[in-house]
């Protein structure tokens, strides 16, 4: 990833320059500077943590520091969301793994 040197925001690939999408200024593309990048086409899906309180959690990593009010099990799939400030801790969103039941831990 790259960032406008004028105004700080993420630069853009056009064939061989850098475009700026905020304000329109232009670089070069550096070749050897691009081997340090990573892309989101290299990214997997072991890479990306959902964020969504409805997303499919099967699959994603399990917690096992929980307990479902629903069914006692001690085991929940879970997700991560930063839903307040910076500065604070981010929720965790749970689905249990026995009866589905879904909530949220404030830390």
């Amino acid at each position: 990833m790259q960032f406008c040197d004028d105004c700080g925001s993420m630069m853009k690939a056009e064939g061989d320059r850098m475009v700026c999408g905020s304000c329109g200024a232009e670089s070069a593309r550096d070749a050897d500077r691009e081997a340090e990048f990573v892309t989101t086409d290299e990214q997997t899906g072991e890479d990306v943590i959902e964020s969504e309180e409805g997303a499919d959690f099967e699959g994603k990593p399990r917690a096992t520091d929980v307990r479902c009010d629903g069914c006692g099990n001690e085991e929940a799939w879970y997700t991560i969301k930063q839903t307040a400030s910076a500065d604070e801790a981010p929720t965790r969103f749970f689905k249990c793994t026995e009866c589905g039941k879904r909530w949220r831990e404030y830390n």
